[in-house]
């Protein structure tokens, strides 16, 4: 069956694309039933984890380094870039085509086609546990060099030199506050594929326009939790109507076969 542009509008309308035999995301109508669906996979507990020990690691630094406006640089810092890392991350990596390097296949879009092969089955529509955990230790990594590099070069080019409790409190906030992005993420883009109406018009906005990526064209609205990235970087039209329907929306241009 081929889905053209209406059907981004439907809310059961990703039944066609369902895997015999999986969880059915289009089949939740209400909050409870999707929230209870979504601990049943490793992305939840994975993320829960990763929240818990950064906040726990975060508070027992606390008692050595204490908090300062620095957690709050830290905080604005993280907030600010999300919109440009889930852009970056849903084209250059997700939206990425398998390739062999010195014959070894490198494919991290993989799982991200199937999604959008099959883009009612739970089982695509979140993040295995692992890739969850591995998600959040890359996050970890950006922070640290994107909120601990500017705060150790201003510490060592305005201070007495570099200051390491000056740096690890705020890394670490900013750490919390990426692994609860993430969880923001996957929460916002699985009830996405549910049939549950989100309560404000925000969350409709941007569950409308997921649908359009899926079943319109899969070069724009590429933002789940925000679309100012698509604003900013060109790939949030005026309407639906401003481009063309995708003939590789479902495949992301990439053969099933090879």
């Amino acid at each position: 069956m081929e889905l053209r542009s209406t059907d981004a509008e439907k809310a059961p309308g990703e039944v066609p694309g369902a895997v015999p035999g999986e969880a059915i995301a289009s089949a939740t109508t209400d909050l409870g039933a999707a929230a209870r669906l979504f601990v049943r996979f490793g992305s939840s507990r994975s993320m829960a984890i990763g929240f818990v020990t950064a906040l726990t690691v975060r508070f027992i630094a606390a008692t050595a380094v204490g908090w300062s406006l620095r957690d709050v640089v830290a905080v604005a810092i993280v907030v600010s870039l999300v919109p440009f890392v889930e852009w970056f991350i849903h084209l250059v990596v997700l939206h990425s085509r398998p390739r062999t390097v010195r014959g070894f296949r490198i494919d991290p879009g993989i799982g991200h086609r199937e999604h959008h092969a099959n883009p009612a089955t739970v089982h695509w529509v979140l993040l295995r546990g692992i890739d969850a955990t591995i998600f959040q230790v890359s996050n970890a990594v950006v922070v640290l060099v994107v909120v601990g590099g500017p705060l150790w070069l201003f510490d060592v080019v305005f201070g007495s030199g570099a200051s390491v409790g000056g740096v690890v409190g705020p890394v670490l906030t900013g750490v919390i506050v990426a692994v609860a992005g993430l969880a923001h993420y996957e929460w916002s883009h699985f009830l996405f594929h549910t049939a549950y109406r989100p309560k404000t018009a925000y969350y409709r906005r941007l569950k409308a326009n997921h649908r359009l990526h899926h079943w319109r064209n899969e070069r724009y609205w590429l933002g789940i939790t925000t679309n100012l990235g698509d604003r900013v970087l060109r790939t949030y039209p005026a309407s639906r109507s401003a481009v063309p329907i995708s003939p590789t929306a479902k495949t992301l241009g990439v053969d099933p076969e090879t």
